[in-house]
This record gives C-alpha cells, structure tokens and sequence, in this order.
C-alpha cells in the first residue's frame, strides 16, 4: 500500500486540431475580458502550452487577477491542473512572491461551502512540494477533518498524510490526530485511508510483540465479516502473526469456506494455492490434517480443475488416522461418476472419475490396510466407456494383486465376471495377462479356458466364418419386396387427397459378434499373441496341477486348438489386415511348446513375467520415494548460537532490526535469492546506442500472464523535446495493452514510460518499435530512432510437470505438431547433453534413472513440461554414441506439442542451446 501514494499522476488533457497555434495577447485577451466558457478554452490552451514546455510568465498575474477569483466550478477544477504545472520557484530556487497570493486563494477554498471544492483542493494540496505554501494552510487543513461529508474527510487524511511525510515538522502531531480522528469515523473509505496513513507513518506498534495480541483479536473477529475478501485477506493475516494451532486453524477454516461457498474458478483455485502453501510447513501440515474431511467438502464444485487440485491436497495430507474416513468419501464420488450425482456430464465427468481413480490408486499403496476395500469398488469400472479410466483401474488391479496376495481370488472371479463385457482391445489384453499369471487352481483355468470360448465364438474360425457369409447371401437373395399401402384423405377444403406409402422389408440384424472375434476380423493379432501366451501358462500350470492324463491331454488340445484357428484365420484373408510375421512366430512358439512340453521353457512362462512385474513395481516406489524426499536445506542457525529474546531485552540493549519485520520476513521468505540483483539486471535490454540523440533501456519483467516494460529514456541533447512517444508493436501472440503517452523531455533530462503487453500463449515473441520526438522552436520534421528488438524468452512461462507413461504416451499419439530437431553439439557424454537439454528447456524428464544408467552406445528419454497457460509439451531426446570413441553425441529430439507455436519455439531454444555448447 505504501507504493500507492508514490506513485506519479497524470493529467490527460485533449488537444484538437487548430489552425494556428495560440498566442500569448490573445490568451491574455480572453483570460482578462472572455466569459466563463472563454477563459476555461484560454486556460485549456494555456495548459498545453505550458506542459509542452513553453514559458509565459507574463501571463501569471492576469491568472492571479482574472481566473483565480471566478466562482465557476470548471475553472477552479482547470487552475487545480494549472497551478500543479506552473512553475513556483524562481531560477535560484525560492518561492515566486505571487504564489502568496494563490496561497491565499486555496485557503478559501479550503473553507468553501461546497464539499467538492474543498475535496479537489485537499488532493492538490497532495501533490505540492513547497513547505512555504503549504505552512499557512495547516490550520484550514486540520478543519476539514470535522467536514459533515466524507468526500472531504478522507481527502484531508491523504492530504495530512502526504504533508506528514514529505514536511513532518508542518504537522508532527499527525499519528495522534488521525488516530484520535478514527476513534469517531463512521465512513468505510475515511478508516482505509487513516489505516493507511497509520501504517506507514506510526511503526512504533511494529517493533514491540505484545501488541500483536490486541491484533490477533481483531482479525478473528474480521473471520466472520460477510465480505469475501476481508475474510481472505484476515486469514493470511491471521497466519503471518501467529503460527499457533488455533490461529492456523481457524485460518484454513476460512480459506476451506471460501472454496466452497464461492461460485467463481478462479477465486478457489487462488484459495486452494494458499492452503497447499500453508501445508509446507510441519507444524501447519499437522493442523491441515486435522481439516483434512472439511476440504474433501471441496470436491462438491462442478470445476474439474478444482477437483484436481482438490485431490492433489488431499493426497498429500492424508495419514494412517484418517485414511479410512478418506478412502470412504472417495469412494461414495467414485460411485457417483457412474450413477450421476455430484459429477458433471461428458469429458468432465470421465476426468474426474480417473482422478478419483488415481488417488486411490495412490493411497492404497500408501496404506495397504485400504486396498482391500477398495480393489472392489474399481473392479466394476474394468467395463467402464472411458478408456483411460478402465486403464487406470487395470493398472491399479494388476499392482494390488501382486504386492496383496489375498486378493488374488476375488480379483481373478471379478475379472472373468465382467470379461465379456469390456469394451477395449486393450483392455482386454491386459486383463488376458492378470488371468495367465495369478490362475494357480483347476477351477479358475478351467473357467478362464470357458470365458475364451465364448468370447471368441464358435471355431474352427475360418470354417464358421465362411458358414455365416454363405447363409448371408441366402438371406439377402430371399428377402421379400417392399410393398405399398393407398390411404384417402380428406383436406382442408373440403377436397380429396390419395397418399401413398411404400414400407421395405425389414431387415434382420446381424447377429452380434463376440469381442475377441471382432478384435481378430478387424486385424488386430497382437491381441492373439496375448492369448496365445495366456494359453500357454495355464496349460503349464494344469499339467503340474493335474494328475489324469486324459484330461490334461484334453486341456492341451483345446488350447492348441484355439491358437491354430487364431493362425489359420491370420492367413485366410478373411480379416480386414492380414496377420504379422511377429505375431505368426509368437503363436507357432506357443504352439511348439504345447506340442513338445518342454518344462525348462514352461518355467519361463509360468514364472519369469511375474518376476519382471514386481521388479518393475520395486523400481516404481524407489523412484516414487526418492523424488518425494526433500533436499536438506541449509543451515541458517547454528545449534550454539544464543538466542535473543526482544521481549526480555532492556533500555541498554540495542535492537538492530525492525521485529515485526524480521517476523514477516521468516514468515514470507527472501524476496530473490543471493543472485536477485543479477538477475535483475540480467532483465536490463539496452534499447538505442550511446550516442543517439535519444538513450533508452527496458527493464523486462515478466509475470504470469503479461509483460511490463520499464523504458528509462534520457535526452542526451541540450533541446526540449516534446511530443516524445513511445510506439511499440509485437510480433507472436502478444498484444500491446495500452499505447504511451507523449511526454515531454527537458535538456538532459529522462523519463520513465511503461508499456504493458498482454500474453495469450507459449510463444517466442519480439517486441520492436521506435521513439519518435520534435525538437521545441525547429522546423525540421519529426525526428526518430529505431530501437533494438526484445526478444521473449519461452522459458518464462514453462515448468517442469510430472505424468503416467500412459498419459504421456495418450498425449503422444493426441498432438499433432511434431518438431523433429537433428543434435548438432560438441558434447561427448549422452548423460551430460541429456542435462544439458533438461537446463535449456525447463522440462521434466520421466524416465527412471536406472534406465539411463550403464555403459551403453545410445540413450532414450521422455521429456515433459507445462506452460502456465495449461499447454503440454513432450519431447523424445533418442541420441547416440560409439562407445569408447572421442566422437560428439549424435541423433534426433522430436518435440510434441497441441499448438504450432509451442513446438517451434521449444525447437528453437534447443537449436539455440546447441550452438552455445563447449566441450
């Protein structure tokens, strides 16, 4: 707040199109003998004159004795703009005699009936700088507090406040009299502004920690204010004071409120980013635990977004107490995605119940005692429409029936019940491997050998195939003609109409094809592969469990049986994509090790690819819990060092910092690190030469949606110039907010424009344009300097994220830019360029560490980011080395982005980075 009274304010006055400048006699001759109207134009063209550099001090006793004592309200509002221009001081610095007498004109209209005179006044009273003018108004200035309208009260507080800080000797007294002002004010806007004043001129309260107490009582009471906003910003008050449980409490509390009870996104999504900071520290996660139901209440928004994050929190706070209260609400949203409830229509609905999905995916593995209640709940959307739900819930069954064996009956009866009635290929075949490997009784082979019948269908395939294609030509050679039907009508008139109606045969419909069966006619074989091994498995654990030949034998020939029909039909022409060569060696394998009942190569297929899933699950929660421990941070107070204790310290101590700011400042943290004023600087763009006319530079300071540019401009020539602009123009998807005004530049003297440009997307932009000026009494044209380009840099806006290799590989096969960047780099090590990349772009990358470890000549890696905006970008960094040689690392990184523009300036920043590699 304390920037706001600093900041400069500027006049905007229109200037139409003349035909001939004004001149000094004919503004004196208006100013003196014109009406009211005519003296307001003179003294709007006088105003130019003067802000565009001119000097008429031949005019300023005609003001004095003409404009000064009109009554006119308009008048008196341009002599406010006037007398804010004009020039108070002679050219050896002391005030003009004249100004006595404007003096004295302000201070009756300091006392004017009308409360926007006096209001007006009061606020150019603000932006005076002369203590000698202001000395005789002090006494005026004090009455206005006592005003009967508030516009005028509030006025004289900012005015008493901004005289207290520039000129503290005119009014020493000005805590004491606002502070003893507010214990009487009624008006809203009056207490802001004496608050305001109070905190920055009166800090005495700052410095001394029992006055915190008396603080801490009024912001809980603000708690319970009706107004939105006063809430929020108690609650982070309330935080920043004290860090006591109860204070942290009753803080979330409201933030939890506000989530629910307000309708906009964005505000919830703003409060929800406050409470996952107040979880970074311990003490506070401990008390956000203990709220952990109320912020599931969340949940209840229709935004997905909000849900996510929601979830997100959720996650992270839940522990062995109330994992179950947790796992139980999330488990009645589960259920209400497919029954309608609280859960939104269409995509929305289908993200939500994945994102329930995952959490619970995640707790479970958290706190295994829940995996038992969950695990069935999941197992009804195997079924499911969305796939990436039924996905993530395979993932989900696929993991728990490995790591808890007792679930491995209910898992196996569960996913031959609803077999038949899943509705993806590839869902499917995970479920095809869940049921080869963990079927370890006769009953449960028996019934998985009977659900593949019955979704494959009748077999042989291709004898039943051309069956059905010979009775479907018969059918359609003795359908029946369509007939006609004549009905008379009687119309509106009164006249005879005939209508005619031809009806077709019906059609009968075709009789409904098993799963496995379309898979097979559509071309998809893969799918047998993974039959054909499932088939395998449990052959091999049949034949060890039973002891009767025959029934093994029986076994054996059903399943090859199958596989050969599967085969014999890949090479009929039946289907609309003939069968691979892989899949054709896959099931002739298959079929070979049935045949000949090898026991060495029925161990590898009964034992070797559940070793290979729990290595991987292993290595999944290794690389799970090494990214979730937090780096040890540094110390910053050492175990011996003493402890000073403000509240015991005496007169004779010296205390050399402010407390309560110190306090705030361990609360909020360092604004910048140790490189903060390097980093700034690093911002600094020079924009013109040393030895232009003009000098300019551009502080560039991006935010999270729009650029600021702080253009220093320094006349560098002994002339006025005047009329300076600023004109900019952007190249990308960036948009300039608002055009510079025109300034004015005395000799060797600088001004500071800023320009504010809008960001819409992730997109290299350049910023390009000119200064153009007239210089004041030439007649040459208008003068102009080019200036240098500003470059935007990507990376301002992308952060590395974290996403499944199965989103990573839906998202892969979802975007449609491709950018495919050749590695051109003097880099020798795969490892230290694969760094190199993950610097310059700011991404993530997801493969494991272990997968990039060893001595090997090449390296594969999946690189992910996010733009603030929500855009996603993947990249694949596939390069290679001979091993031993001094050779540079070669290959390809192909980048994957929705939108054009991501894509090609993510390339060319890579570009870039490559060429400013060193050995």
């Amino acid at each position: 707040m304390s920037s706001v009274s600093e900041l400069a304010c500027y006049t905007l006055i229109h200037n139409p199109a003349e035909t001939e400048a004004p001149n000094e006699q004919q503004l004196k001759h208006d100013l003196e003998h014109g009406d009211a109207r005519v003296k307001a134009n003179a003294l709007k063209k006088l105003i130019q004159l003067v802000l565009n550099g001119e000097r008429l001090p031949g005019l300023l006793m005609t003001i004095i004795r003409f404009v000064l004592p009109s009554s006119d309200h308009q008048i008196k509002k341009l002599l406010l703009i006037f007398w804010e221009i004009w020039p108070k001081t002679s050219p050896d610095g002391k005030l003009l005699h004249e100004m006595i007498l404007v003096c004295d004109a302000y201070r009756k209209d300091l006392q004017h009936p009308n409360e926007f005179i006096r209001g007006s006044t009061l606020r150019f009273l603000c932006k005076l700088k002369e203590s000698e003018l202001l000395e005789p108004l002090m006494p005026s200035i004090r009455g206005c507090l006592d005003h009967r309208h508030a516009y005028v009260r509030r006025n004289a507080v900012m005015a008493i406040y901004t005289i207290y800080r520039n000129f503290e000797a005119l009014i020493p007294d000005a805590p004491e009299l606002i502070h003893n002002y507010l214990e009487g004010e009624l008006d809203a806007s009056c207490k802001r502004n004496a608050f305001m004043m109070l905190i920055h001129a009166d800090r005495e309260c700052y410095a001394n920690p029992s006055e915190r107490a008396r603080f801490i009582r009024c912001i809980y009471n603000l708690l319970n204010s009706s107004s939105p906003s006063v809430r929020y910003e108690a609650a982070g008050t309330l935080v920043t004071l004290s860090s006591t449980q109860a204070a942290v409490k009753a803080a979330s509390q409201a933030y939890i409120e506000l989530i629910v009870r307000e309708s906009d996104n964005n505000v919830k999504l703003i409060v929800l980013d406050r409470l996952t900071a107040l979880k970074g520290t311990p003490a506070h996660e401990k008390v956000l635990q203990e709220l952990v139901m109320d912020i599931l209440r969340v949940l209840g928004s229709p935004d997905l977004e909000v849900r996510k994050k929601t979830l997100s929190l959720v996650l992270e706070l839940v522990n062995s107490r109330n994992v179950d209260e947790v796992v139980l609400v999330l488990k009645k949203e589960v259920a209400s995605t497919s029954t309608g409830g609280t859960a939104t229509e269409g995509g929305d609905r289908a993200g939500y119940r994945q994102a329930l999905v995952k959490t619970l995916h995640t707790t479970s593995i958290k706190f295994p005692a829940v995996a038992s209640t969950v695990v069935p709940l999941l197992l009804e959307f195997l079924s499911d429409s969305d796939e990436s739900t039924a996905e993530g819930v395979l993932v989900f069954v696929r993991e728990a029936v490995q790591t808890y064996p007792q679930l491995k009956t209910h898992v196996v009866a569960k996913l031959l019940e609803v077999f038949s009635q899943i509705k993806f290929l590839n869902i499917h075949r995970a479920t095809l491997w869940i049921l080869g490997e963990y079927c370890t009784s006769v009953e449960d082979i028996s019934r998985v050998l009977t659900v593949v019948r019955a979704t494959l269908g009748e077999i042989p395939l291709v004898d039943s195939e051309l069956r059905k294609a010979a009775n479907s030509d018969e059918s359609d050679s003795g359908s029946s003609d369509p007939s006609e039907s004549v009905r008379t009508l009687v119309t509106a008139h009164g006249t005879y109409a005939t209508q005619s109606a031809f009806t077709a045969a019906p059609v009968s419909n075709k009789e409904k094809i098993p799963p496995l069966r379309s898979y097979l006619l559509d071309g998809d074989f893969f799918i047998a592969s993974s039959l054909a091994s499932t088939l395998t498995k449990l052959c091999v654990r049949y034949l060890a469990l039973m002891t009767d030949q025959q029934s093994k034998n029986a076994f054996c020939a059903e399943s090859m049986l199958i596989i050969a029909s599967i085969l014999h039909l890949g090479k009929s022409g039946i289907p609309k994509k003939a069968i691979s060569q892989d899949d054709v060696e896959r099931l002739s394998v298959c079929l070979r090790v049935l045949c000949e009942r090898c026991e060495v190569v029925g161990g590898v297929f009964g034992e070797k690819s559940r070793q290979v899933l729990a290595d991987m699950i292993s290595l999944n929660q290794q690389s799970t819990a090494s990214s979730s421990k937090s780096e040890p941070s540094a110390v910053s107070v050492q175990a011996d060092e003493l402890i000073h204790f403000v509240v015991l310290a005496g007169q004779r101590d010296e205390v050399k910092e402010n407390v309560y700011d110190a306090s705030l400042l361990s609360a909020t943290g360092p604004i910048g690190g140790k490189e903060g004023k390097s980093n700034q600087l690093s911002k600094v763009v020079q924009l013109t030469g040393f030895s232009d006319p003009v000098y300019a530079e551009a502080y560039v300071n991006v935010n999270q949606y729009d650029i600021v540019l702080d253009v220093l401009v320094v006349n560098q020539t002994g002339d006025t110039l005047q009329g300076l602009q600023l004109e900019l123009a952007t190249l990308g998807d960036l948009k300039l907010v608002e055009k510079p005004m025109p300034c004015t530049v005395g000799p060797h003297d600088f001004v500071n424009i800023k320009a504010s440009i809008k960001v819409s997307s992730t997109e290299n932009g350049i910023i390009f344009g000119n200064i153009v000026y007239d210089i004041v009494g030439s007649t040459a044209d208008r003068n102009c300097v080019v200036l240098n380009n500003i470059h935007i840099d990507i990376m301002d806006y992308i952060q590395p994220e974290s996403c499944t290799d199965a989103e990573f590989r839906k998202m892969w096969a979802e975007f449609e830019w491709e950018n495919k960047i050749a590695v051109a780099t003097n880099i020798g090590d795969l490892e230290a360029y694969l760094e190199h990349i993950l610097q310059s772009t700011n991404m993530n990358c997801l493969t494991p560490k272990q997968a990039l470890s060893g001595e090997c000549g090449f390296l594969a890696a999946n690189l992910y980011a996010r733009s603030i905006f929500g855009e996603d970008a993947l990249a694949n960094v596939s390069v290679e080395k001979p091993p031993g040689s001094n050779q540079s690392v070669t290959g390809h990184i192909r980048i994957r982005a929705k939108t054009q523009g991501m894509a090609l300036s993510l390339g060319d920043k890579i570009n870039l980075s490559q060429k400013t590699t060193g050995n």
